[in-house]
């Protein structure tokens, strides 16, 4: 796609702040109004995290297209902090406004962020998501989880086997020239079939058929389309209102005046604990991360406990361990983290509820800005 940048970067425009809040508050009287609304983000929403965009004056298809190389300092998608815009879109699903996300990132952050999986379409991929080619059961991963393309860009093996029935683990980014996932697609477009609103925002609106999205809407008559980005966008006549701003200062502007508060970004962790008794002192641990949905997550690099000499290293997560376990007494499991944030280790009390223990699903919350871990139980089985 560096053939699709001109040389010479798209002007930018921000307009002033009064300007903004005015259109803010419009876009406000929308959204009341509005049953379906979509959101439709690109590369704009994820560069006050650090991360670049394509098509800006230091965006990678600019650069690229001018023989440049970047000098400024970017920050890895793995330890990026999603960024008010990412929060706002997760409030706002959260109080039930956003129906549905359309995201052309492969960045992970709308999903790290707190969009649960039924609601977003990522229509280029996730670099944090794999999926089995015979059974097409998905992985998701706190790495890069993306084939090194060696062969050929085609090739989308990650060298990683499914759990379940030992197939092909294939990466989920789609490369230029590549047919997007058909569902994945469809279920963007359905929704831009239903949507009486959709905010576009920081794209440039000019990659199909990812752009049919919101063009879908703004050409309908029961739709409207906001788009918010610093340049000019192909889709420009279509717009009911047409913000040149950052992201961000748009959606500060737009929470507020719906009385929402953005909510600051955690780190959120699903861990299902198995402890089985085998026999006589003998037990059994099993030890593994789930997304909300009950996806695979891989986010952990051990598991401890003080009754064995070694920690479980590789998924499965494992342990076979000789101990006396009263009932109702807490067998203490040290996890240890991939550390993106600088997460700590984190010890949890599970409780020994005899032989038959059963499973326990504990929610993992973290602070990045305090570095401390908050636990809870979400779930007990049998």
């Amino acid at each position: 796609m560096a053939n699709t940048a001109p040389k010479i970067a798209g002007l930018e425009r921000i307009e002033n702040p009064d300007v903004i809040d005015r259109k803010a508050e419009t876009l406000v009287g929308y959204i009341r109004k509005a049953k379906h609304i979509i959101a439709f983000t690109g590369a704009g929403v994820s560069t006050s995290a650090g991360i670049p965009d394509f098509r800006g004056p230091d965006g990678a298809w600019t650069l690229r297209a001018q023989g440049r190389e970047r000098t400024g300092k970017t920050t890895n998608t793995l330890q990026a902090i999603p960024t008010l815009t990412h929060m706002a879109l997760v409030e706002l699903q959260n109080q039930g406004i956003l129906k549905y996300l359309v995201s052309q990132n492969c960045d992970g952050l709308h999903r790290r962020s707190g969009i649960l999986p039924d609601r977003i379409s990522e229509l280029h991929g996730n670099s944090n998501l794999e999926y089995c080619r015979d059974c097409g059961k998905e992985y998701l991963r706190d790495f890069r989880a993306v084939s090194t393309y060696e062969k050929s860009i085609r090739d989308h093996r990650t060298g990683r086997k499914c759990a379940s029935c030992h197939g092909v683990l294939l990466d989920t980014i789609i490369n230029f020239g590549e047919n997007l996932s058909a569902a994945t697609l469809q279920r963007a477009r359905d929704h831009a079939a239903s949507a009486d609103l959709c905010l576009a925002l920081g794209s440039s609106l000019t990659v199909p058929p990812a752009c049919e999205i919101p063009e879908t809407v703004g050409r309908r008559r029961a739709g409207d389309l906001v788009i918010c980005n610093l340049q000019a966008t192909p889709l420009d006549g279509l717009a009911r209102q047409r913000v040149f701003a950052r992201t961000d200062d748009l959606m500060a502007a737009v929470m507020a005046r719906l009385g929402l508060a953005i909510p600051a970004f955690r780190l959120r962790r699903r861990l299902v604990v198995e402890l089985e008794t085998t026999g006589d002192e003998r037990h059994v641990l099993r030890v593994r991360g789930v997304d909300v949905d009950g996806t695979p997550a891989t986010f952990l690099r051990s598991v401890k406990i003080a009754h064995a000499r070694r920690p479980a290293r590789t998924e499965p997560y494992v342990i076979h361990f000789n101990a006396r376990l009263p009932v109702g007494a807490p067998l203490r499991i040290e996890l240890e983290f991939m550390g993106h944030y600088g997460e700590p280790n984190l010890e949890i009390a599970h409780e020994y509820k005899g032989v038959k223990d059963g499973h326990t699903q504990y929610g993992l919350e973290y602070d990045p800005e305090s570095g401390q871990w908050t636990t809870s139980v979400v779930m007990r089985g049998v």
